[in-house]
């Protein structure tokens, strides 16, 4: 799991060690998530079944992405389509994805880059592995989280953030087990490169072996960590958690998770909106009104166009 790596993690920044007073967030819910197929047909766990959209507030959707290794003329992608009313967040662990949307944004992303899309009001946007990759076949992993925007920013003008993995901040623990990326938010007072219009934390951990991670969490966002690879426990009451589970944690204002083997995380968390929820396919609203005026939108050519100069191994 290449993503972004150093080779001693001593020299990094510190968390501080937990204050004793802390009250450590229990695991509310436990989940497994399923196997399922995205866009053209690439593998994904869809990591928030069965959690209540009130749990997972102000986040809508998350997939693990792989990790699949391609042969030769089997990587796939995204066609066309739209979205309104969110941000995407792609982070890519290991392989390559080209981006590219209606409204001029896009790039190619690779080990630790990652590329945040803000819909907004609408935008027709695609993604596809590089011809390169398809030719070759080769090693794809990563995760795509949509951020709920609040009723304020649903109609704002969409918005394209290209951040390379050299721009996570990198810390450690107090006894270096962990290797902790910040991607957004802020942890004990390090900020991460991603601009947000709702207050989340995002953050890629990979614990080594026998590692606890104690990390101060603000008491008004929720907290929750995938598992991307390996076991360990989650929460005050050590829980038992392996690849593919997501813990959904209670109140408190510090997470807890140990490992028995290398342990990849994805955590997040992020002040609840607490708003009404109208969500359908390619769009998240408010009403089902909205809905129907997003989905109306589309058909007549509202939310964009897409471009002459589309990748070249698209239809």
């Amino acid at each position: 799991m290449p993503a972004i790596t150093v080779d001693d993690v001593l020299v990094l920044p510190r968390l501080p060690e937990l204050d004793p007073a802390a009250q450590q967030r229990p695991v509310r819910r436990l989940t497994t998530a399923p196997s399922g197929y995205e866009g053209e047909g690439f593998p994904v766990r869809r990591a928030f079944a069965g959690v209540p959209v009130n749990e997972l507030d102000p986040f809508i959707h998350l997939d693990q992405m792989g990790e699949v290794d391609y042969a030769p003329g089997e990587p796939k992608g995204t066609p066309w389509h739209p979205h309104r009313g969110f941000e995407t967040v792609t982070y890519m662990i290991d392989g390559v994805m080209d981006h590219q949307d209606s409204n001029g944004g896009g790039g190619t992303i690779t080990n630790g880059d990652t590329q945040w899309m803000t819909a907004g009001g609408g935008i027709l946007h695609i993604e596809a592995p590089p011809e390169q990759l398809v030719m070759s076949g080769g090693l794809f992993h990563g995760m795509q989280l949509w951020v709920n925007l609040p009723r304020v920013a649903k109609m704002i003008a969409p918005k394209y953030q290209d951040i390379r993995g050299r721009e996570s901040v990198l810390l450690t623990t107090p006894d270096g087990g962990a290797l902790i990326r910040v991607i957004a938010g802020g942890l004990a007072g390090h900020e991460g490169p991603g601009s947000t219009h709702t207050p989340i934390n995002l953050a890629h951990v990979t614990l080594q072996p026998g590692a606890r991670l104690d990390l101060p969490w603000p008491a008004d966002y929720n907290a929750l960590v995938y598992v991307m690879s390996g076991r360990g426990t989650a929460g005050a009451e050590s829980r038992p958690i392996e690849m593919g589970q997501l813990a959904v944690y209670g109140p408190g204002d510090a997470i807890r998770v140990s490992s028995s083997s290398e342990l990849d995380l994805f955590i997040m968390g992020g002040r609840p909106l607490r708003e009404p929820v109208a969500h359908h396919g390619p769009f998240v609203m408010n009403t089902r009104e909205e809905l129907k005026q997003a989905f109306d939108d589309f058909q007549k050519g509202r939310l964009g166009v897409v471009p002459a100069s589309k990748l070249p191994h698209t239809d």
